[in-house]
């Protein structure tokens, strides 16, 4: 896939050019500096020579040869010479490599991403736009105070150039839970693909669920200090306590300044093989990850040949657990994916307090799992089928319930599978 990224990461600077004339630098370098994403891009090469700096291979090459004693000597008196001042060169020339490297940009699998291009000291400031492909408010009121999630999209104009499964910081005016005006940044996983909803490579949005605790541990509004929300909640009878961004992002407005940092995280990114397996575990806004991968692998221009066929041949399978059906969140997309692609795409839901299993257990995301536990056992053996959960904190535990059982009879300790799985860079996990 071609990743639209900032004018930075389009035109390389010209001291890379000419390290690359000169042979300081690799051709494999050189390609990972002009690339902007991972997702289905073919592994890069090894370079065809050995390990060893380039300058080094052409001395080599061009020695003469050692005739007798006395040429060997001074051949190495030159060599000597010679061999100090390349690796001097070649330290310098290390150093301006990795002075490049280190402007917003990661290595990872011998690519370049974009890495932390804004910092809490220096954000970027974009805007709110409208999105015509969800309303702001994705959830329908229910008991709960904090029932309300949001889908809210950030115009930025192109200068925050991410990829799926990355982060983006969000900076609220403050005062945070210790006083600090403006509030320390908190990290949202980046709920669409890296050309935005709108596909223009311009916006990003965020799924955030708005915090609210009623008569909880914590507090920041005395009782009758609570005022409505945007959605008009309010429980001016009690002490409240309303997560400071959650709340600024759920609140704004189309037209109102955000600060935004990053991007970040390279947890949660998709493999490269167009035809790996996606197992998608999501509880709440956790989903947040997932749907960028669906709009890439299922919706997006960016994901199709030039025929019209999916870049994507593999099975990608969304396990997703809410309280409450009113709490789902993308189900029209996810609709719409298994009825054009139901060979591609399968979604379970686990909605834990409308439903239950035969064994009439409260139904959650590893409950819902161990219905298929066999086939996604098998699943797994694949080498190449990835694992990605994202959401509360306790999500791993509910695996080892699930798997447990099922690889102790295949003569296999769950944790050590799992363990092995993560060094392999199948399981990815991202919990709160």
């Amino acid at each position: 896939l071609k990743l639209p990224t900032a004018a930075a990461f389009r035109q390389l600077p010209s001291e890379i050019s000419a390290m690359s004339s000169s042979g300081t630098m690799s051709a494999v370098a050189l390609s990972a500096a002009a690339l902007g994403g991972l997702a289905f891009l073919a592994p890069s090469s090894a370079p065809a020579t050995a390990a060893q700096p380039p300058s080094l291979r052409a001395l080599r090459a061009s020695a003469p040869a050692v005739e007798n004693e006395s040429t060997s000597m001074a051949g190495a008196g030159a060599g000597v010479a010679l061999l100090a001042a390349a690796a001097v060169g070649a330290s310098h020339t290390a150093r301006r490599a990795a002075a490049v490297k280190k402007k917003g940009v990661k290595v990872i699998h011998g690519k370049e991403i974009p890495w932390n291009l804004f910092s809490p000291k220096a954000p970027y400031q974009g805007k709110v736009v409208a999105n015509d492909v969800h309303p702001q408010t994705l959830t329908v009121k229910t008991a709960d105070p904090n029932w309300e999630t949001c889908h809210v999209t950030f115009d930025h104009g192109g200068n925050v150039p991410y990829i799926e499964g990355q982060s983006i910081g969000v900076i609220a005016p403050g005062p945070d839970k210790k006083g600090e005006t403006p509030a320390r940044i908190r990290l949202y996983s980046i709920a669409s693909s890296a050309v935005g909803d709108d596909e223009t490579s311009k916006t990003v949005s965020l799924c955030v669920k708005r915090v609210v605790e009623v008569d909880g541990t914590h507090a920041n509004r005395e009782v009758g200090e609570d005022k409505p929300d945007k959605a008009g909640t309010a429980y001016p009878e009690n002490k409240v306590y309303r997560g400071v961004c959650s709340n600024h992002i759920c609140d704004m407005s189309v037209g109102d300044d955000v600060m935004i940092t990053g991007p970040t995280g390279a947890e949660m990114l998709l493999p490269e093989d167009p035809e790996a397996n996606i197992v998608m575990l999501a509880t709440g806004t956790g989903i947040a990850p997932m749907r960028s991968y669906m709009r890439l692998l299922f919706k997006d221009a960016a994901g199709a040949n030039s025929d019209g066929s999916r870049k994507f041949k593999g099975l990608a399978w969304l396990f997703m657990g809410v309280p409450y059906s009113a709490s789902l969140l993308y189900d029209d997309e996810h609709k719409e994916y298994k009825d054009k692609y139901p060979d591609q795409f399968r979604f379970d839901y686990a909605i834990s307090r409308e439903q239950k299993n035969a064994a009439g257990q409260k139904m959650y995301i590893q409950t819902k799992m161990a219905e298929y536990a066999e086939e996604l056992w098998e699943m797994m053996q694949d080498e190449k089928t990835h694992i990605y959960m994202c959401g509360l904190k306790g999500m791993e535990s509910g695996m080892a319930e699930c798997f447990g059982p099922i690889a102790e009879k295949n003569g296999k300790d769950w944790a050590e599978f799992a363990k092995a799985m993560k060094k392999a860079e199948r399981y990815h996990v991202e919990v709160y």
